[in-house]
C-alpha cells in the first residue's frame, strides 16, 4: 500500500482545505520495468497493475476512483474545467481545473514537470503538464486564464522534473523559448552540453513564465527524476518506464 513516506507534499502556503501531492514509483503492484506504483496507463504495463494502483492511489487520498480527472496528455496547451459530468472522459488535454470540491486534477509524468496551482482563498485548483513543448506553447498561461483568478492571488507548486544537469536540448528548443522571453535565456547553458546542444533549467523557464503572467508565490523544484532512480520514474533515464502523478483538489 501507499504511505506517507512514499509521496511529497507541498510545502507552500495553500489554505489548508487545497490538498496536493505527487507521488513516487513506490507503493505499487507493477512489475519491472515498471515497478512498482506506475500510473500510467499508456505505457505497455498490466492495465490489471494500473487500475489496482489507481484504487490504492484513491484510497490513500480518500476520495473516489472515479473522482480522480486522469488526462490523454498530448505536449499541448489545451485547459480542461474538470466536473463531477466530464470525469468519465480522459480527453486531450495538458492541463485542468476544478472548482468542485472532492474531484482531483491529475497530471502523469517521468521527466516532464507538473506544476499546480491554488488561490489564496481555496476556491479552484489546477494542474499543468509542463513538458518543454507545452511550456514554450503557453500551458501555464492558459491555465491561469482559465481558472479567472488575478495571478497575484495564485499559489504556485513544482512537483518532480529533470533537472538542469541532465536536460539537454537542441538549439531550437533555446531559441523558441527566448524568442518569446528574453530573459529565458539565463535557463540555459552551453556547459556539460555536446557541442551546439545546451543545458536547460526547465524550473527556472516555468518560474519565468509564472512570473511574467503575474505569479509571485512560487514554492518546489530542485529535484531530479533522472539522478533519483529509487525513487523517481525517468523516461530519458530508462526509455520503458512508468509514470508518476501530481494532483490537486479541494477538500
Amino acid at each position: 500500500m501507499i504511505s506517507e513516506s512514499d509521496v511529497l507534499r507541498p510545502d507552500w502556503s495553500a489554505p489548508s482545505r487545497v490538498r496536493a501531492f505527487s507521488t513516487t514509483r513506490l507503493g505499487g503492484v507493477s512489475q519491472p520495468p515498471w515497478q512498482s506504483l506506475n500510473l500510467g496507463g499508456h505505457v505497455g504495463d498490466n492495465p490489471e497493475s494500473v487500475t489496482q494502483n489507481r484504487r490504492r492511489l484513491a484510497k490513500f487520498i480518500g476520495i473516489e476512483a472515479g473522482h480522480i480527472g486522469w488526462l490523454n496528455q498530448v505536449h499541448g496547451t489545451h485547459v480542461l474545467e474538470l466536473t463531477l459530468e466530464r470525469l468519465k472522459e480522459c480527453p486531450d488535454a495538458d492541463a485542468s481545473f476544478t472548482r468542485e470540491k472532492g474531484v482531483a486534477c491529475a497530471i502523469l509524468t517521468a521527466d516532464c514537470l507538473p506544476v499546480i496551482l491554488a488561490d489564496r482563498n481555496g476556491e479552484v485548483v489546477g494542474a499543468a503538464h509542463a513538458g518543454w513543448r507545452s511550456l514554450c506553447g503557453g500551458v501555464l498561461e492558459n491555465l491561469i486564464r482559465a481558472m479567472a483568478v488575478e495571478p497575484s492571488e495564485l499559489i504556485a507548486w513544482f512537483g518532480p522534473s529533470i533537472g538542469p544537469a541532465n536536460f539537454e536540448v537542441g538549439p531550437e528548443v533555446r531559441a523558441a523559448f527566448v524568442e518569446q522571453q528574453e530573459e529565458s535565456a539565463s535557463a540555459f547553458s552551453e556547459q556539460g552540453a555536446r557541442s551546439g546542444h545546451f543545458i536547460a533549467d526547465i524550473y527556472e523557464l516555468a518560474r519565468l513564465r509564472l512570473s511574467r503572467a503575474g505569479v509571485s508565490d512560487i514554492f518546489g523544484g530542485g529535484l531530479c527524476t533522472v539522478e533519483d532512480s529509487e525513487r523517481f520514474y525517468s523516461y530519458r533515464r530508462d526509455g520503458q518506464t512508468g509514470r508518476m502523478a501530481t494532483l490537486v483538489w479541494l477538500d
